[in-house]
């Protein structure tokens, strides 16, 4: 049986965006204390998240973004030195505070170390329990609490440094990841499917016609069942024709029945089940190779519940 990594890094609880936030540093330990009361801690293997390279972050991203969020970030640690502002605000939802510059670094090097340990052969697959989010981050925008896209950097990473042919990513957060698609669109070596509410954030779902993107937006009240039967016609022939050598998944877990950021129905047990499929397809075509990332997931009880339904699958436990 192989190894399932966790990777995380204490930075990834310091970036918040301000009291009452949802995307708040306690997600990451609502997970964490699941984790150890279901004893599933005990059946992972823990790693600390280093922080990725800007080379390598700039697979995804245009420099200049990349520049501006580290300049924002220079001004915000020079205004809190002198008593000034702790945040900064991007848009309506999305700020930085002094440490979400070293955070997003982790989070966005979570997925890349996880990609070269599973394509090492060192850990069968991963999951990283990283903050910032990345599905949103469109190549020269940080939005929707996202500032680098951790699974878009991961895949263009695993096509580009290890010069794999095809991969795949597979997004099943109740959001749209119009990040990703901004990013991913139109390389046919990466093969993006997922689904997700609409009408609702962000504003038009998808408006790409690219032919390796499978999106599926789904009503609000949309239950579990109905999401299997669309993944099963929808999302497997392809990802079947497609062969990937490696999936990434963009897990968010805010299309929980007891989340109220989106109005899906699902529950752990669709989790459970969505990351089987991927898992037989992984099998099949990718040794086995798959990176999670964590996305969305708000309510903490569900979140920290969901990420154990999706990890005993992984882990096998």
């Amino acid at each position: 049986m192989g190894a399932t990594g966790y990777f995380s890094h204490p930075d990834c609880r310091k970036h918040e965006m301000g009291p009452g936030h949802p995307e708040c540093p306690e997600r990451l330990g609502a997970i964490e204390d699941r984790l150890l009361i279901s004893g599933l801690d005990m059946a992972l293997t823990r790693r600390e998240a280093a922080p990725a390279s800007l080379a390598d972050i700039e697979l995804a991203h245009g420099r200049m973004h990349v520049a501006s969020l580290r300049g924002l970030n220079d001004m915000l640690r020079e205004d809190m030195a002198a008593g000034g502002p702790t945040h900064t605000a991007l848009d309506t939802d999305t700020s930085i505070n002094a440490y979400t510059w070293d955070a997003a670094l982790r989070s966005a090097g979570a997925a890349i170390e996880a990609t070269d340990a599973v394509i090492a052969g060192e850990l069968e697959n991963a999951f990283c329990a990283t903050r910032p989010p990345g599905h949103h981050a469109c190549r020269d925008k940080a939005m929707g609490f996202c500032f680098f896209n951790n699974v878009a950097i991961a895949a263009k990473y695993a096509v580009e440094r290890h010069g794999m042919k095809r991969v795949a990513i597979v997004d099943f957060d109740v959001h749209h990841g119009n990040g990703t698609e901004d990013i991913v669109a139109g390389d046919e070596r990466i093969l993006m499917v997922s689904f997700f509410q609409h009408p609702f954030y962000p504003e038009g779902g998808s408006q790409s016609t690219a032919s390796n993107l499978v999106n599926l937006p789904v009503p609000a009240y949309t239950k579990g069942m109905d999401i299997r039967e669309l993944i099963e016609m929808m999302w497997i022939p392809r990802l079947e024709a497609h062969q990937p050598e490696m999936i990434f998944i963009s897990a968010g877990f805010d299309a929980h029945r007891e989340d109220d950021m989106g109005q899906l129905g699902l529950v752990e047990q669709d989790y459970a089940w969505i990351t089987m499929r991927i898992k037989d397809i992984a099998k099949r075509h990718a040794q086995g190779r798959i990176v999670s990332c964590l996305e969305g997931g708000y309510s903490l009880s569900a979140l920290g519940r969901s990420v154990e339904a999706h990890l005993r699958v992984l882990a096998d436990v």
